[in-house]
Protein backbone atom coordinates (compact mmCIF):
# COMPACT_ATOMS: atom_id res chain seq x y z
CA UNK A 1 0.00 0.00 0.00
CA UNK A 2 1.56 3.34 -1.21
CA UNK A 3 1.34 6.11 1.26
CA UNK A 4 0.80 9.82 -0.70
CA UNK A 5 2.60 12.69 0.44
CA UNK A 6 2.24 16.32 0.36
CA UNK A 7 4.15 16.72 -3.04
CA UNK A 8 4.76 20.52 -3.29
CA UNK A 9 6.26 21.07 -6.30
CA UNK A 10 3.23 18.60 -7.81
CA UNK A 11 0.39 20.43 -5.74
CA UNK A 12 1.66 23.96 -7.37
CA UNK A 13 1.54 22.52 -10.75
CA UNK A 14 -1.59 21.08 -11.00
CA UNK A 15 -3.16 24.30 -9.30
CA UNK A 16 -1.29 27.49 -10.31
CA UNK A 17 -3.40 29.46 -8.05
CA UNK A 18 -0.75 28.33 -4.99
CA UNK A 19 2.17 28.57 -7.28
CA UNK A 20 3.63 32.18 -5.60
CA UNK A 21 6.14 30.19 -2.73
CA UNK A 22 5.81 33.72 -1.18
CA UNK A 23 2.11 34.15 -0.82
CA UNK A 24 1.99 30.29 0.21
CA UNK A 25 4.72 28.70 1.80
CA UNK A 26 5.56 25.22 1.52
CA UNK A 27 5.03 25.09 5.40
CA UNK A 28 1.52 26.44 4.76
CA UNK A 29 0.78 23.70 2.11
CA UNK A 30 2.52 20.92 4.07
CA UNK A 31 -0.10 21.97 6.80
CA UNK A 32 -3.02 21.86 4.82
CA UNK A 33 -1.74 18.12 3.52
CA UNK A 34 -2.17 17.52 7.09
CA UNK A 35 -6.06 18.88 7.38
CA UNK A 36 -6.47 17.04 4.49
CA UNK A 37 -5.61 13.81 5.44
CA UNK A 38 -7.83 13.91 8.40
CA UNK A 39 -10.31 14.44 5.86
CA UNK A 40 -9.37 11.74 3.58
CA UNK A 41 -6.62 8.58 4.42
CA UNK A 42 -3.80 9.24 2.20
CA UNK A 43 -2.99 5.53 1.99
CA UNK A 44 -4.01 3.43 -0.49
CA UNK A 45 -6.00 0.72 -0.74
CA UNK A 46 -9.61 2.10 0.08
CA UNK A 47 -11.93 2.93 -2.12
CA UNK A 48 -10.03 5.66 -4.21
CA UNK A 49 -6.54 4.44 -5.12
CA UNK A 50 -3.24 6.08 -6.69
CA UNK A 51 -3.83 9.20 -8.77
CA UNK A 52 -7.75 9.42 -8.26
CA UNK A 53 -6.70 9.40 -4.22
CA UNK A 54 -3.47 12.31 -5.20
CA UNK A 55 -5.98 14.30 -6.85
CA UNK A 56 -8.73 14.29 -3.90
CA UNK A 57 -5.82 15.12 -1.51
CA UNK A 58 -4.52 18.12 -3.77
CA UNK A 59 -8.26 19.10 -4.52
CA UNK A 60 -9.11 19.39 -0.56
CA UNK A 61 -5.41 20.67 -0.01
CA UNK A 62 -6.69 23.62 -2.69
CA UNK A 63 -9.72 23.73 -0.75
CA UNK A 64 -8.38 24.32 1.98
CA UNK A 65 -5.91 26.58 1.44
CA UNK A 66 -8.62 28.58 -0.55
CA UNK A 67 -10.88 28.67 2.38
CA UNK A 68 -8.09 30.04 4.92
CA UNK A 69 -7.05 32.40 2.44
CA UNK A 70 -10.56 34.33 2.49
CA UNK A 71 -10.99 33.82 6.01
CA UNK A 72 -7.52 35.96 6.19
CA UNK A 73 -9.20 38.86 3.77
CA UNK A 74 -12.49 38.50 5.07
CA UNK A 75 -12.63 37.68 8.79
CA UNK A 76 -15.74 36.45 10.79
CA UNK A 77 -17.77 36.07 7.70
CA UNK A 78 -19.53 33.25 7.56
CA UNK A 79 -22.36 31.89 4.75
CA UNK A 80 -24.27 34.06 2.14
CA UNK A 81 -26.52 37.03 3.61
CA UNK A 82 -30.20 36.82 3.18
CA UNK A 83 -31.03 40.52 4.17
CA UNK A 84 -29.61 43.17 6.52
CA UNK A 85 -30.82 46.04 8.45
CA UNK A 86 -28.37 48.90 8.75
CA UNK A 87 -30.54 50.66 12.15
CA UNK A 88 -30.23 48.67 15.12
CA UNK A 89 -27.93 46.55 13.14
CA UNK A 90 -29.75 43.24 11.83
CA UNK A 91 -28.26 40.46 9.72
CA UNK A 92 -30.26 37.17 8.32
CA UNK A 93 -28.24 34.19 6.93
CA UNK A 94 -29.41 32.14 4.36
CA UNK A 95 -29.98 28.58 5.47
CA UNK A 96 -27.51 26.06 3.18
CA UNK A 97 -29.55 23.52 1.12
CA UNK A 98 -27.42 20.65 1.72
CA UNK A 99 -28.20 17.68 3.92
CA UNK A 100 -25.13 17.72 5.96
CA UNK A 101 -22.44 19.81 7.31
CA UNK A 102 -19.81 18.11 4.80
CA UNK A 103 -21.64 18.58 2.02
CA UNK A 104 -21.86 22.69 2.71
CA UNK A 105 -18.30 23.17 3.97
CA UNK A 106 -17.55 21.24 0.34
CA UNK A 107 -19.64 23.98 -1.36
CA UNK A 108 -17.62 26.54 0.05
CA UNK A 109 -14.62 26.77 -2.92
CA UNK A 110 -14.39 25.32 -6.72
CA UNK A 111 -12.05 23.01 -5.33
CA UNK A 112 -14.48 21.79 -2.95
CA UNK A 113 -17.18 20.99 -5.31
CA UNK A 114 -14.56 19.33 -7.70
CA UNK A 115 -13.89 17.36 -4.83
CA UNK A 116 -17.67 16.28 -3.45
CA UNK A 117 -17.55 15.20 -7.44
CA UNK A 118 -14.79 12.88 -7.23
CA UNK A 119 -15.79 11.37 -4.01
CA UNK A 120 -19.15 10.64 -5.01
CA UNK A 121 -18.29 9.56 -8.40
CA UNK A 122 -15.56 7.00 -6.72
CA UNK A 123 -17.22 6.63 -3.29
CA UNK A 124 -20.18 5.31 -4.14
CA UNK A 125 -21.58 1.42 -4.27
CA UNK A 126 -20.27 -1.24 -1.36
CA UNK A 127 -18.79 -3.63 -0.45
CA UNK A 128 -19.76 -7.41 0.27
CA UNK A 129 -18.48 -8.80 3.49
CA UNK A 130 -19.05 -12.48 4.76
CA UNK A 131 -21.19 -14.72 3.20
CA UNK A 132 -21.59 -16.90 0.41
CA UNK A 133 -20.77 -14.88 -3.27
CA UNK A 134 -24.25 -16.09 -4.27
CA UNK A 135 -26.01 -14.38 -1.52
CA UNK A 136 -24.58 -10.74 -2.12
CA UNK A 137 -27.12 -10.92 -5.51
CA UNK A 138 -29.82 -13.14 -3.57
CA UNK A 139 -32.44 -12.99 -0.74
CA UNK A 140 -33.46 -16.40 1.16
CA UNK A 141 -35.72 -16.96 2.78
CA UNK A 142 -36.81 -19.86 4.66
CA UNK A 143 -34.43 -21.96 2.92
CA UNK A 144 -34.96 -20.98 -0.59
CA UNK A 145 -34.30 -18.31 -2.80
CA UNK A 146 -36.09 -15.57 -4.16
Amino acid sequence: MAVHDADIPGFRAAFPAFANPVTYTDAQIEFWFKLASCEINPVDGCIIQGDCLQMALWLCMAHIGYLMTLAAVRPGQTGAVQSSTIDKVSVTFQVPPYKSGWQFWLSQSPYGLQLWALLSAKGTGGAYIGGRPELSGFRKIGGRFL
